[in-house]
């Protein structure tokens, strides 16, 4: 079983990698995903998944940020739900082994915040 590295207070979670995780690895305690959630900007908990919603100028930019979040997930192995709207997209993150939140899904919300800004 991957052992997982929990990011430290101040890490950049867009410098670490995904890694793999296997069943019966606990999911990430609820306290420790709220401490997390501060590096995520408009991310939310909802339940055992971290979401969040994007309004986009139209279809076409909608598709072309799915698509980068595509790529993005192929590469880190780590992949997110994703509902489309016309314009407007709406992902989210959980660890589907684990039934719950892993560090992996904050490193992908952190990372996908980083396309917004590219």
């Amino acid at each position: 079983m991957a052992e997982m590295v929990e990011p430290e207070q101040g890490v950049d979670l867009t410098q670490m990698r995904c890694v793999p995780c296997e069943g019966g690895t606990p999911p990430m305690p609820l306290d420790r995903a709220q401490q997390l959630l501060v590096q995520v900007p408009g991310w939310a908990l909802e339940d055992s998944t971290l979401t969040r919603r994007f309004r986009f100028k139209n279809f076409k930019e909608a598709m072309n940020f799915v698509n980068r979040v595509a790529e993005l997930a192929e590469a880190e192995g780590h992949h997110p739900d994703i509902h489309i709207s016309y314009n407007r997209v709406r992902l989210d993150l959980t660890t589907h082994a684990i039934r719950g939140l892993s560090d992996n899904d904050f490193i992908m919300a952190a990372k996908i915040n980083r396309l917004l800004e590219a």
